[in-house]
């Protein structure tokens, strides 16, 4: 049997480059989602660990909710000890998308 050796598996990362315009939307989508892209667009990068967002949701949930926005390449991830940072991929996501990143930022959250 394996010992566990208590690091985890770095995130996998999809490149803004080869994500479809529908799966950019669908993360966008989410209220959840949009508040960590607004929390993190305030933020500087690798600045904010994934515990830091005050978010309804259990830390499975969250986790979930961050592999969405990697898989849509919206989000960079890495591990800094115990921490897992995170950095909207702003640039690369706005080479892709032009405006689309800035609309969804500008516009007031609804309750």
């Amino acid at each position: 049997m394996a010992q566990r050796t208590g690091h985890r598996a770095a995130p996998e990362h999809t490149h803004p480059d080869d994500v479809p315009v529908l799966t950019a939307l669908a993360a966008l989508a989410d209220p959840v989602r949009l508040v960590l892209v607004r929390e993190l667009a305030g933020s500087g990068d690798w600045t904010r660990s994934c515990g830091s967002f005050d978010v309804p949701v259990g830390k499975a949930a969250l986790s979930h909710h961050f592999a969405v926005l990697r898989g849509a390449g919206l989000v960079e991830q890495r591990d800094e000890g115990p921490r897992r940072v995170n950095r909207l991929r702003r640039t690369e996501f706005e080479a892709r998308f032009p405006g689309l990143l800035d609309l969804v930022l500008r516009e007031t959250p609804t309750a």
